[in-house]
């Protein structure tokens, strides 16, 4: 039985199973007036990527044999891997090489569906479980609303880091989330993704070091992409992030901050004990590295763990939203951000997006005065320790983690199979799936499947549909999607 991660002694001895290295690339630079040569080398590697020439985790020559064959400098190179992992086509692994980096902006819409599948049964995207009181809420809400006064939250437009009586509520609710915040730290968010956004981009800058865990929310690897910072994926356990791993990570110089899940994290479900933070905080106080949690899962959990930014109140921003535990659409966040940060955060969420939107969070708002958001979040952990339940008993043998809380399962890939080829599979059956690609911020990780099992989705439909992946998990694939390990 394959462990996933494995321990931070066999990481140097392991190569995942996606990485091949290059040794047939033959590069040829065509000559322009004005144009350096690193320029038009630059140019060739990002062509040769989105051209899938140079595929994703392939590891890339090395400066100087690189240099050799091309009669260029190893300077030129140098310069050329350094713009390409700026601009998010390559990543540099410490002691190990460059490597082609996944690119998920592009590639996420191979994996998860974005639109109603018909009779497909989406396993894909992780969501909040939807049911009948989920319905009779929002009907009862949006009565409400229609009956009362709006004028206190439909005609503002300032302050720019929300309504003061949404703030309040906000504080309310991140109390219970173990996060005593002041009223003016916090920022009402579009939802978990915005606060994201606005947390780095206040202290991240093109270039710079971005630590995460190596199998990660796909939205930190699009950041990446976009900002163009540099994200390296740190070894993890059960816990999460392994503290001599980020130590060591810090020590090397040059990182600005870590920013990872720690509760219930996508797509292993890893759960970070509160030692564990507090071991991981001591290390960020240490060389002044900030860390951003991103916790939309966290309203899920039934123990109380700290928060980092209470751990780091100088360098700790916290993120989470409703989306997760509440309601799908209900898409409102909050962010937690230091008190020296307030200002900048709130210059950028006013040229990026002016404000939150008054509306769904007047939603959460009255769902947290009046108890409602509380409700559906017991209601969900009882309906996903229920669907959890048959995971365990279905495909049980098959999961690689999985938490009883979790609104995903990781699974093993069985032997002879690929990843892309069980995609395939599942795909012809009508099930969507999603592989380790979107997921991967380092090299050093096994892969597997994740499967959600969130939405509306009756037991007999969620049990139906597992069965169906466990009989096709126990099947031998197709000649040639077989793998090359026996």
């Amino acid at each position: 039985m394959r462990e996933l991660p494995r321990p931070l002694a066999d990481q140097e001895a392991h190569v995942h199973s996606h990485e091949v290295l290059i040794t047939d690339w033959q590069p040829t630079l065509t000559k322009r007036k004005g144009v350096t040569k690193h320029k038009l080398l630059t140019e060739r590697i990002i062509a040769d990527i989105d051209a899938d020439i140079l595929p994703a985790h392939a590891r890339m020559p090395t400066h100087r044999d690189l240099a050799r064959q091309l009669g260029v400098s190893v300077q030129t190179v140098s310069l050329s891997y350094k713009e390409a992992e700026r601009r998010g086509y390559l990543r540099g692994e410490v002691g190990r090489g460059t490597f082609v980096r996944s690119r998920v902006t592009e590639k996420a819409d191979r994996f998860m569906l974005d639109r109603d599948p018909g009779e497909t049964v989406d396993l894909s995207i992780i969501r909040a479980i939807y049911t009948q009181a989920h319905e009779d809420a929002s009907r009862a809400v949006m009565r409400q609303l229609a009956q009362s006064d709006n004028s206190a939250f439909m005609r503002p437009c300032r302050p720019i880091a929300g309504l003061e009586h949404h703030r309040t509520a906000a504080q309310v609710w991140l109390r219970g989330l173990g996060v005593d915040a002041a009223k003016d730290r916090i920022l009402i968010t579009n939802g978990a993704a915005h606060g994201l956004f606005l947390a780095v981009t206040a202290i991240v800058r093109p270039g710079e070091i971005v630590l995460t865990e190596n199998l990660t929310d796909h939205g930190i690897i699009g950041l990446a992409n976009v900002l163009g910072f540099t994200l390296r994926g740190l070894p993890t356990d059960r816990e999460g992030i392994l503290v001599e791993a980020f130590e060591e990570a810090c020590a090397a110089g040059g990182v600005t901050a870590l920013v990872l899940v720690p509760s219930l994290g996508n797509p292993t479900s890893h759960v970070m004990g509160a030692e564990r933070r507090r071991a991981i905080a001591e290390v960020a106080r240490r060389y002044g590295v900030y860390v951003v949690e991103d916790e939309v899962y966290k309203p899920l959990l039934e123990t109380p763990l700290p928060s980092f930014t209470d751990l780091l109140p100088d360098l700790g921003f916290f993120v989470t939203s409703f989306t997760k535990s509440v309601l799908t659409g209900l898409r409102v966040g909050y962010l937690v951000v230091p008190p020296q940060y307030t200002i900048r955060v709130a210059s950028i969420m006013r040229v990026t997006s002016w404000s939150a939107t008054n509306l769904p969070a007047e939603i959460a708002t009255l769902w947290v005065e009046d108890g409602t958001a509380r409700s559906l979040v017991d209601l969900q952990r009882r309906e996903v320790r229920a669907r959890q339940a048959l995971v365990a008993e279905i495909l049980g043998e098959h999961i690689a983690r999985t938490n009883p809380l979790s609104l995903c399962a990781w699974l093993k890939v069985p032997p002879r199979w690929t990843e892309e080829g069980l995609v395939r599979m599942l795909a012809q059956k009508n099930i969507a799936v999603t592989p380790s690609d979107p997921f991967m911020a380092g090299a050093d990780v096994t892969g597997g499947i994740r499967i959600c099992i969130g939405g509306r989705l009756s037991h007999a439909t969620l049990g139906r549909t597992l069965r169906t992946i466990a009989e096709t998990f126990e099947q031998l694939p197709p000649v040639f999607d077989t793998s090359s390990i026996a």
